[in-house]
């Protein structure tokens, strides 16, 4: 898993007001949770937030904090990032501490490779889970989960039980769930509707 670094400020006072003249400054307020500590309010420039989060793994990239006092060279990830509805920039961010010794909950893509043989034959690629939740320690988690899709026939599914997880990571979704499939023949399913 990629490790980046992150400049923040602490601040001491919080509220909506704050948060309006952080943005109005070209800041992020944020909040930094977890572990049984009490929660700090910060503030960020998104340019760093942007460049820590960027690369494969996303949100799930391991964040060292730089400057923040009691908050330096301490490890998290992003729990969440709050959007403006309209233009989609950050406008408030959870960061969650991590023991790099202690199992964390994740949401991790899923990267499907190769052709689907049912695919070829005329069918539909029904991936319906483009993510899977794990739980692992932070030093293991995924970029992404590879599936090979190859030799997968119309009517034929990958179920979560099918995937074979690196040791030490647990998928924590039902062993039930379908991942991926190939759905009945495209050309078939059109002459039906026609009809």
């Amino acid at each position: 898993m990629q490790q980046t670094q992150m400049k923040i400020e602490t601040r001491s006072s919080t509220g909506k007001g704050i948060s309006r003249r952080l943005r109005a400054a070209g800041r992020i307020p944020g909040i930094v949770y977890g572990r049984g500590q009490e929660p700090v309010p910060v503030s960020l420039d998104p340019k760093e937030l942007s460049a820590a989060i960027t690369g494969e793994g996303g949100l799930n990239n391991l964040i060292t904090l730089e400057g923040g006092g009691d908050l330096d060279k301490v490890v998290v990830i992003v729990a969440d990032i709050q959007r403006n509805t309209i233009k989609r920039n950050p406008e408030h961010v959870d960061l969650h501490r991590v023991n790099m010794n202690e199992k964390v909950r994740v949401n991790v893509p899923v990267r499907l490779i190769g052709t689907a043989m049912g695919v070829k034959e005329g069918g539909l690629l029904d991936f319906s889970h483009h993510n899977l939740h794990l739980e692992c320690l932070p030093g293991q988690i995924p970029e992404h989960i590879d599936v090979q899709v190859n030799d997968l026939k119309i009517g034929n599914y990958i179920h979560v039980s099918d995937i074979n997880f690196a040791e030490g990571i647990k998928c924590v979704e039902n062993p039930k769930t379908a991942v991926v499939g190939v759905l009945g023949k495209a050309k078939e399913d059109a002459t039906a509707e026609e009809a």
